[in-house]
C-alpha cells in the first residue's frame, strides 16, 4: 500500500468517526434525522456511514478552496439530499 492510500484510509476513518461522534451527540440534529430516514428505506449502516462522510468531506473541501468557515447550513442541505451525493463526491 503507498501513503497516499494510506492517508486516505486514515482520512476516510476520521470522517467517519466524525460523523458517529455526531451522531452521539445529537449535533447537528440533521445527522440523526437523515441516519433514520436511510435506515427506514433499507441502508446498512456502513453505508450510510459513507455516505455522510462524503457529504462532510465535500463540504471541507469546499471551505478549503474557498477559505471559508464551516458551512453548517450547507452540510445540513447535503446531508438531507442524501441518498444524492454532492457533485463533486460523487465523481470520486
Amino acid at each position: 500500500m503507498h501513503a497516499s492510500e494510506d492517508d486516505e484510509l486514515y482520512a476516510g476513518q476520521a470522517l467517519i468517526e466524525a460523523i458517529e461522534a455526531q451522531l452521539e451527540g445529537g449535533e447537528p440534529p440533521a445527522t440523526r434525522a437523515v441516519y433514520n430516514k436511510l435506515s427506514l428505506v433499507g441502508y446498512e449502516r456502513e453505508e450510510i456511514l459513507q455516505m455522510m462522510a462524503l457529504v462532510l468531506a465535500d463540504e471541507v473541501r469546499v471551505m478549503l478552496n474557498d477559505n471559508r468557515p464551516f458551512d453548517g447550513e450547507r452540510y445540513e442541505r447535503l446531508l438531507r439530499a442524501l441518498p444524492e451525493l454532492p457533485d463533486e463526491a460523487a465523481e470520486h
